[in-house]
């Protein structure tokens, strides 16, 4: 049997900086799979990635609590998926009880690591499976609430590798690009600091992050105490078509996170062939293989960071071989097909 159709259970819909979720729902409604969104809370944000439209995902979603179950009932979901073990898994179990289906959640990241619900393992027992994005996360888990192995799938985040692809030579100067949040935790301010490193060395080339968040200010006031003006630019909240055009003229893709879950932008960068430098930290081991696609170094040191920055930067032979790699890499094992193919493949045996 294969599953139909599927209720998820999210913060926020759609969320910019959450593109993992949008393009998995993209994906199954192309799979034929029928989808209902349940957004916990309204979406703010102007800005809306393509495929949110494309995949007609607006239309398929609620904002208000209040109506979700009389929705669900007339739905008649198979099984309910949350992203995230805070407030969605919590929702979804509430939800599937009433329902009686199975439930299933995927944990990421701040929800392991920086703000996990106390109750965890409970919540991890009550779902018919736990799905998290890396084996750093899967140990972490395992580690920190007890949750069995068995209990747990690994199923990677995947990119759209048709939209994500090489497209000619990057530019010039060369350009270093990050795509992140501007929070605390991407640590954004070593990346600076690596910047000043290379520009003290006389090197030409120029830097953008893509992104927003509540570091913005305290980032640009470092960008100007580092004389970086010239050299950095902060591009903002980006949809997913204008990304697609970061990368494709980046020399080379930067993260320097204090932690890190699975990284979306690193695959992102090497579908598009750009090879990446990164903090060793969370899953970005495997995504990143250090010396093959991509350069990994201890997170908080910015000497480090700025030696592999100039490396890549300036090496345009192994960049190239890296980046070929990246590519290759990408479309084997971080393809959004790949992920979705495992997803379908657990609900289809928790429903059996």
């Amino acid at each position: 049997m294969s599953v139909r159709r599927v209720a998820y259970v999210v913060n926020t819909f759609p969320k910019l900086s959450e593109t993992f979720i949008a393009n998995e729902l993209a994906e199954l409604r192309r799979r034929g799979v029928e989808v209902l969104i349940l957004s916990l809370r309204a979406a703010t944000e102007r800005l809306q990635h393509e495929m949110v439209a494309e995949a007609g995902l607006v239309e398929r979603t609620l904002h208000d609590p209040a109506a979700f179950s009389a929705a669900l009932r007339a739905f008649a979901p198979e099984i309910i998926h949350a992203h995230f073990a805070t407030e969605p898994a919590a929702a979804a179990y509430e939800l599937a009880r009433e329902l009686r289906v199975p439930f299933t959640f995927t944990a990421h990241g701040h929800d392991i690591y920086r703000r996990p619900p106390a109750d965890f393992a409970q919540r991890a027992a009550r779902a018919a499976a736990v799905v998290t994005v890396s084996e750093a996360n899967a140990r972490s888990i395992v580690e920190r609430f007890g949750v069995p192995t068995a209990h747990l799938r690994v199923i990677g985040c995947g990119v759209d590798i048709s939209r994500f692809r090489p497209n000619g030579a990057p530019a010039t100067p060369p350009t270093i690009v990050c795509v992140a949040r501007l929070v605390p935790v991407k640590n954004l301010g070593l990346l600076l600091e690596a910047c000043a490193v290379l520009r003290s060395r006389g090197l030409d080339f120029r830097a953008f992050l893509v992104g927003d968040g509540r570091s913005r200010g305290e980032l640009e006031a470092s960008r100007e105490r580092l004389d970086l003006t010239e050299t950095v630019e902060f591009a903002g909240a980006a949809t997913q078509q204008r990304v697609v055009s970061f990368w494709q003229r980046a020399a080379v893709a930067a993260l320097s996170s204090e932690n890190e879950g699975f990284p979306v932008s690193l695959m992102e960068a090497a579908a598009c062939g750009v090879p990446a430098v990164a903090t060793a930290v969370g899953g970005v081991p495997e995504l990143v293989e250090d010396g093959v696609t991509g350069l990994l170094v201890p997170a908080g040191d910015a000497a480090a960071f700025a030696a592999a920055l100039e490396r890549i930067l300036f090496d345009h032979d192994f960049a190239a071989r890296l980046g070929a790699e990246a590519r290759r890499t990408a479309a084997e094992r971080f393809s959004l097909g790949r992920q979705v193919d495992g997803l379908l493949s657990l609900w289809d045996g928790v429903v059996a």
